[in-house]
């Protein structure tokens, strides 16, 4: 008989009760796992033991993916239309929109970002899932002329299984990004949260049941990624695999998804974003946000900024008053729930030691720390935001993805040396342009080798634009009609009407 986890909120933005299923999701009903182990889940802001959850393993991910090719076989892919696929989605952003609160409100206890921060995360993933509804009856294929003996015409189908590992940082929009387009195109799912973030995954599988979806046609089941996410990129009957997470994984997966079968797989990796501010920038809009690109969810984003290059002419200027912004997160540094808090705690006492790791290889390697670079806090896992100067693009902290709320500030003169630095990394996922000279940003986009460019800005993700890397940041893209592309094959279909031998 599977557990339950109530959690009671008394706090200052959100009060109320979440009771959370912390068992398997699988065909339909919550299981134990087939060999009854647990994993805890830490509140990074306290490091204390929210709850327990189990674990599954490769036993329970093989339950899972017969269950999900059951479904696909018999009451979903090609026998469900996509009418009835977009009413199923429609029917779970309705829910997802009445319970947003209690919704963010786990998130940020589970994650550690803010109430706010996880309140605009909830509404990427009811956008995500209200777009992928709209697109479920318009996949649509082509009639190819060829001669006037034959026909000949494509369809686009489903995998069938696909297999969608998320990760922690962002686990209920991450969810979103992937349910959404993988459903409405015709697959099942097997999807497996981070095993330190499962809370709001578990809940919206409830609200999965909750509206109808047939049993089988999207399975939940924690576990740890060398488990039961290994046995997710092996598994012979799943023919998709859909990874967000570390670059190190993302080699991992590739290469377990080619040991049993060829899989089709999709990748969104790590980064080591650039921003770049030219002397004619709106410096008062592009401090904030810079500020913005590095330090939201406390830099634990594969798009953080991390990088950030300053002409000479605005360079002493940016410093002195992006250190300053620097150190008021520092001031309004505390719990999720406390209006005031503005940034948050590492999500594990692992990426807190790995932060620190960068922060003391910098300092070895000879930056200068201009403010943070130190623990915060006397419980939870707490960094200050850290801003590093005096570096060289070959330093650790210039080209390894840190993950945390550590930026280095470079000070140069061209364009052309800006580019050739911002590029001279192994990533390529995103990158931020500041000026107000129209050619040079359209120029700079241009040149700069990433998935995304924000000019003016930064993160302002849409769910209707892709997202994807260049070199180590990933293979294939999310977002927009071409994460369609990321869930179908096309089929070509030739037809003699006239033609005799």
């Amino acid at each position: 008989m599977t557990k339950t986890y109530t959690h009671n909120f008394d706090t200052a933005v959100f009060k109320g009760s979440i009771t959370v299923n912390t068992g398997l999701y699988i065909n339909g009903k919550w299981v134990d796992p087939v060999e009854s182990g647990t994993i805890d889940v830490i509140n990074p802001a306290t490091a204390k033991v929210i709850t327990s959850v189990s674990a599954g393993t490769a036993k329970d991910i093989d339950l899972a993916v017969s269950a999900a090719k059951a479904a696909f076989k018999s009451t979903w892919g090609l026998h469900t239309p996509g009418s009835e696929r977009g009413k199923l989605m429609l029917k779970l952003v309705e829910l997802v929109e009445k319970h947003r609160d209690e919704l963010a409100a786990l998130e940020a206890l589970n994650v550690g970002k803010t109430y706010a921060s996880a309140k605009i995360d909830l509404e990427g993933a009811i956008n995500a899932f209200r777009y992928y509804a709209g697109w479920a009856d318009k996949v649509h294929g082509k009639t190819i002329e060829t001669t006037e003996n034959k026909m000949a015409y494509t369809r686009h189908e489903p995998y069938g299984v696909v297999g969608c590992i998320i990760p922690w940082n962002s686990p209920l929009l991450m969810a979103a990004w992937k349910l959404g387009p993988a459903l409405v195109t015709g697959n099942t799912v097997v999807l497996k949260p981070s095993e330190m973030t499962p809370l709001t995954a578990l809940r919206l599988a409830e609200m999965i049941h909750q509206v109808g979806f047939p049993p089988g046609v999207v399975n939940i089941v924690n576990g740890y990624g060398n488990i039961a996410g290994t046995a997710i990129a092996s598994h012979p009957k799943i023919e998709k695999i859909v990874f967000t997470g570390s670059t190190l994984t993302g080699r991992k997966i590739l290469k377990a998804s080619s040991e049993t079968n060829l899989k089709v797989v999709t990748l969104e990796l790590g980064g080591k974003s650039p921003t770049i501010l030219f002397d004619d920038a709106n410096l008062d809009q592009a401090l904030k946000w810079a500020a913005v690109g590095i330090f939201s969810n406390m830099g634990q984003s594969c798009i953080a900024a991390s990088r950030i290059f300053v002409q000479t002419g605005i360079y002493d200027e940016f410093l002195a008053q992006f250190t300053q912004l620097a150190q008021q997160l520092t001031a309004n540094t505390g719990s999720p729930f406390d209006p005031k808090t503005k940034h948050g705690p590492q999500i594990s006492q692992t990426q807190f030691d790995r932060v620190m790791g960068f922060i003391n290889s910098g300092k070895r390697e000879g930056a200068k720390v201009v403010t943070g670079g130190e623990k915060f806090a006397s419980e939870g896992y707490f960094v200050k935001p850290t801003v590093f100067t005096d570096v060289n693009p070959k330093m650790s902290i210039m080209q390894d993805e840190i993950f945390g709320p550590v930026c280095s500030v470079v000070k140069f003169t061209t364009e052309e040396e800006v580019l050739e630095v911002a590029n001279d990394v192994a990533y390529g996922l995103a990158a931020n342009v500041f000026t107000e000279n129209a050619s040079r940003a359209i120029r700079v986009a241009h040149a700069l080798e990433a998935g995304s460019i924000w000019v003016n800005c930064a993160r302002m993700l849409d769910v209707n634009v892709p997202f994807g890397g260049y070199k180590q940041s990933g293979i294939g893209r999310e977002l927009g009609q071409y994460a369609l592309d990321t869930y179908t094959q096309v089929k070509g279909v030739h037809i003699n009407i006239g033609q005799k031998l």
